[in-house]
This record gives C-alpha cells, sequence and structure tokens, in this order.
C-alpha cells in the first residue's frame, strides 16, 4: 500500500521545509531525538512547512480559485469544469498528508514517555494542532478518511480498514485543537509561530465548515433548529471566534497613508520598501499564522506576472465584479449608484473600495517587477508612467490587482508571507456562525465582526443592520457570503465555501463571463473582444459547465485507484 509505505519512510526521513530555518535534521534517529526538550522542538518545527503558501491561490489545487466560479485561465480547468476523473495516485494530497500525519503521532507517542511534561508542552501543542491540520484537509477532499491517532506499523490493521465517519474525525480535529489552545503561548514567541489564538481560529474554520456542510448537505436552510449535530458545530465555531476576538490580541491592518488601499498593500508586506507608507511586516497585526517567506526565496511560479503582465493567464470573472456593492451599500440591481458598463471605468465607479483593490481598473497608474517598478514611493514616481488600458491584452478584461509588487523585483522573488489565518476571516467565521445557528444575527454582533472588515475602508459605506437588510429587501445570509467572497477572494477559499454551502451545483454550472462588449466602449476599442457572446453581450470564457448539476459528485473528490486497490475496504465516494 502506497499510504503505508509512506508512513514507513517517514519513521526514517524527514521532509525538508522551507522559510522559516526551523528544519530538523534528516539524520535525526529515535535515539537522539526524544532525549530532549530541544529535540521535541526540533522536531516539531518541521511541522510549519505544511502550512498554506501562495500556491493556495496561484497554482492549480483543491483550494485555489481555479477551480471555482469567480476565476478563468487561459485554458479550461477540468475540476473547474466538472470533466476530472479519478486520478491513479494522489501522492501530493493523499499519501502526503498521512504521512504528515504520521509525524505528528509519532512525536506525540514519544512525549507521552517524557519525565518533563511542562517543558515539551509547546510542541506537543504543535503536534495536536498539524494534525488537526491535515485530518481537516482530508475531510474537505473526500469526506470520510481514516482517523490516524497513533504512529502505527505498517501491518496494523487500521491502515487496512474502512474509513471513519467525517464527524468522527472532525470531533477529534476539535478536540486537539482545544488541548493545541492550552499548551500554546497567548502570543506567539517569534515570527510565524502557533499562539494559542491560532488554534481557536483553526477550530472556528473547521466547525464552521462541518456546522454548514450538515446543516446543508443533511437538511436544509432552515433545519439547524432541529439538527443537534450542526448547531453543535456551529456553536463551537462562534465561541472559538469569540475568544479570538476578545483576547484582542490581533486587527485588521489598516494605513491612514495608504488609506483604501490599505486591503491591497497587506498582500504584498515585505522586509523592504514596499509601499508609500514606509510599513514592513512587522506592522501587520492582522496575520494570526502565516506562511513566511523571507527575501532571496523563490516561489515557483512569478506571481506579479501572471497577474498583471500576463492579464490572461489568471482572470476576474464577470460574477466576481458584479458581487461588489454599490458605495450605498446596496448590490448593483438595487443601487442607482451603479453607472453600468458603457464605459471600461463604468462598472467601477461608486463601488466598494475592495473592488479597486483586487481588480485593476482602466486608466490607473500601476508597477509591477517587469518593466516599471517605484523607486522615490511618492507622486513623483507617477511622471512618466503610463496608465492600464482594459484592452491591453486578451482574456477576460477583468485584470487582477491582488498580489502583485509594485517594488523592483526578480522574477519569482516576491517575498511575502501567505496569510493561514487572518483576523479578517476569524471575524466572518463569527458573523457567518451567528447567523446559521438561528438563522438570525443581532446588529451588535455585526458590528463587532462584519462589519469592521466591510468598513476597514470603506467608512462611509452603510453598515449592514437587520434594518438595512429589511428595508431594501437584502437577504441576510446572502449578504454575510458576500463578503466572505470579496474579502477572502485569492486565499483559497471559495470552492471550499460552495461545496460546505451545498450550493456548488448552481453556481459552478454557470457560464463564465467577461466584460460586457456589445454596446459598450469594449466593442470598438478591443479587437480581441470578438469572441463567443451570450445574448447579453458579454464574453463567454467557458460554457458546457452542467456537469455540476448532476447529483453531488463533485462536492468530493475521489479517492485514488491505488489507494482502493490495496485497501478495497475504503470504498469510493457517491457517483465516482
Amino acid at each position: 500500500m502506497k499510504l503505508i509505505k509512506y508512513i514507513a519512510a517517514a519513521a526514517l526521513a524527514l521532509a525538508s521545509t522551507s522559510c522559516m530555518d526551523l528544519e530538523p535534521k534528516a539524520e535525526m534517529g529515535d535515539n537522539m531525538v526524544w532525549d530532549s526538550a530541544e529535540n521535541f522542538q526540533l522536531f516539531a518545527n518541521q511541522f510549519y512547512g505544511w502550512t498554506a503558501d501562495l500556491g493556495r491561490f496561484a497554482n492549480d489545487n483543491p483550494h485555489s480559485e481555479y477551480r471555482s466560479d469567480l476565476l478563468c485561465s487561459r485554458t479550461v480547468n477540468p475540476y473547474s469544469q466538472g470533466t476530472n476523473v479519478a486520478p491513479a495516485s494522489d501522492k501530493d494530497n493523499y499519501n502526503a498528508f498521512y504521512k504528515r500525519i504520521y509525524y505528528t503521532n509519532l512525536l506525540l507517542k514519544n512525549a507521552a514517555a517524557f519525565g518533563n511534561q511542562e517543558a515539551i508542552k509547546v510542541p506537543v501543542a504543535e503536534a495536536k494542532f498539524f494534525r488537526a491540520y491535515c485530518h481537516f484537509e482530508l475531510v474537505q477532499r473526500y469526506g470520510d478518511v481514516i482517523l490516524l491517532t497513533e504512529p502505527l506499523d505498517i501491518d496494523s490493521e487500521k491502515l487496512y480498514g474502512p474509513r471513519d465517519d467525517r464527524g468522527t474525525v472532525i470531533d477529534q480535529c476539535i478536540k486537539d485543537l482545544r488541548e493545541a489552545a492550552g499548551g500554546l503561548p497567548p502570543t506567539a514567541t517569534k515570527e510565524g509561530l502557533l499562539c494559542a489564538d491560532a488554534a481557536w481560529a483553526m477550530l472556528s474554520r473547521i466547525a464552521l465548515y462541518e456546522g454548514t456542510w450538515q446543516k446543508f448537505h443533511n437538511g436544509g436552510p432552515t433545519s439547524v433548529s432541529t439538527d443537534q449535530r450542526a448547531a453543535k458545530l456551529l456553536t463551537e465555531a462562534r465561541d472559538a471566534a469569540k475568544k479570538v476576538i476578545d483576547n484582542n490580541n490581533f486587527e485588521l491592518f489598516y494605513s491612514p497613508v495608504l488609506g483604501n488601499q490599505s486591503y491591497r498593500y497587506m498582500f504584498i508586506l515585505e522586509d523592504v520598501q514596499c509601499n508609500p507608507a514606509g510599513l514592513t511586516k512587522k506592522d501587520n497585526k492582522e496575520y494570526i499564522l502565516s506562511h513566511r517567506r523571507r527575501l532571496g526565496d523563490k516561489f515557483a511560479q512569478n506571481i506579479t506576472h501572471a497577474l498583471l503582465t500576463s492579464g490572461d493567464v489568471i482572470m476576474g470573472t464577470a460574477k466576481l465584479a458584479d458581487m461588489f456593492l454599490c458605495d450605498d451599500g446596496l448590490p448593483i440591481d438595487k443601487s442607482a449608484r451603479f453607472q453600468g458598463y458603457s464605459q471600461p471605468t463604468s462598472e467601477y465607479m461608486n463601488r466598494d473600495a475592495r473592488m479597486c483593490n483586487i481588480l485593476l481598473k482602466h486608466g490607473t497608474k500601476y508597477w509591477d517587477n517587469d518593466s516599471r517598478w517605484r523607486t522615490a514611493w511618492n507622486e513623483t514616481d507617477e511622471e512618466g508612467e503610463k496608465a492600464f488600458t482594459a484592452n491591453a491584452v486578451g482574456g477576460s478584461g477583468y485584470h487582477l490587482y491582488k498580489w502583485a509588487s509594485e517594488r523592483e523585483v526578480e522574477d519569482y522573488f516576491e517575498s511575502y508571507d501567505f496569510p493561514v489565518i487572518r483576523y479578517a476571516e476569524v471575524l466572518l467565521n463569527y458573523a457567518e456562525a451567528a447567523f446559521e445557528l438561528d438563522n438570525q444575527i443581532s446588529d451588535q454582533d455585526l458590528n463587532i465582526s462584519l462589519n469592521l472588515v466591510r468598513n476597514r475602508i470603506n467608512p462611509n459605506m452603510p453598515k449592514l443592520s437587520n434594518t438595512f437588510a429589511n428595508t431594501h429587501g437584502l437577504s441576510m445570509r446572502e449578504e454575510i457570503r458576500r463578503e466572505r467572497t470579496i474579502e477572502l477572494f485569492l486565499e483559497g477559499f471559495r470552492i471550499d465555501d460552495l461545496k460546505r454551502w451545498a450550493t456548488a451545483s448552481e453556481e459552478m454550472s454557470q457560464d463564465q463571463l467577461g466584460v460586457k462588449v456589445r454596446g459598450t466602449w469594449f466593442e470598438s476599442n478591443w479587437a480581441a473582444a470578438n469572441g463567443k457572446l451570450n445574448a447579453d453581450g458579454r464574453l463567454v470564457m467557458y460554457n458546457d459547465r452542467g456537469a455540476w448539476k448532476t447529483g453531488k459528485k463533485l462536492y468530493l473528490y475521489p479517492l485514488p485507484s491505488d489507494q482502493r486497490q490495496l485497501n478495497p475496504q475504503l470504498g469510493q465516494n457517491p457517483e465516482w
């Protein structure tokens, strides 16, 4: 069994990590790993290399927006299209996470026999955090999975047995994270390390995911009052998020100098001059846990090029653009402030400021790491710079701006951190869990959570309240989901959210569209916009996405064939 082979190999050689100088020594064996608290910590340091990195959005993977409804690329993604097939093997997902779980269990087994428990409480807590992290990754992909809480011998019956129910696995994740929170320091002792709030934040993520999965897959929007399992999990999610809020160790990133561009600059903070305010990573109090990158680290993809210079490699969709509220707090179909699509800048006017932080508007002066970059970090940088033109390259016409560097940097060497967990997500977890518990939320709860996120760079936008929603005929659930989608775009949440909400069948089956061409500026100014148009005159990027309408097949990934052959009791997910 390949999984078993990976687990056996794990006892002999430790995986290398990057970016933190926390790598354990490859030659460490049992006789020297477990004889001191220092070696327990050295062993645990490898776990940090497993966290989500920039590839969560920049590469094609189970969480990437490449596989969602809001992002398209030069070629059709088979997962987004619903045409993927069961893989012969899946070492990067199935095998890799079980290999990592083996490492965490190996540390925990040896920790039980160590004399000074106080001296190793942090690495023990780290092991429990990452055991939960890895099991959750498997549940998101496959649903029911084998739960492992000890480093099993390769002939163990458990490794050849049936999968455990997803609920059993999630309960263990929650237990692990509660215990991890008790062993971790209240604040991180070193940049990039875990603190107690990280455990509570991850608990809120996992419990919200599973609580809404149970609510919407096993019942419906109003079922929570009778679904005790969903209610229990949503309570866990709400309360864990509230602990992070009440601990007051983190805050939303904002700079008066950066103003309504604070959101965008947060994602490109580095340890050198990278914004007009001179802020660096140390000024960011929003990232609860990040995958750290340092100057000189090389990433597999040139992020800025992919987003800006080659604007048809990764593109936004019309659906994304239409989701941004107008500055009166109303959706475009309800707001008199919406200016339509006639000019390339029309739809960007009077909108949520995050729209121009995430998408590059026609006429915007911008910098990149190719032919133009900032040097003075003031208005003199703008002299002689060309403004972006929406018809510069092919694609959907919606060009991405988030994650694009402004400083001069060699290709592939952008060194910003990736937020594994940030405070904005915790606030949105709280709002959603509070609402889904009883299908209602108080204005007070909105004001300590969602409205802080919304008004970070939209101080004059009306707050979301029950009165505002009722007056304008808004769905509170839809507005909470809209806020989450906009705020966390390009951070690897969208496709998982659609699956847990049980809305993927509807949302993913829709055509992916680009800008409106017929009757607009684009019709006479963009030669590339001569592709297929729909009845509304919009570019059609992908169509024929009806596979998502068929049953629930695509809500879970198929188990790899090699694992099923080696362990027939694993079975296969429905309809695969």
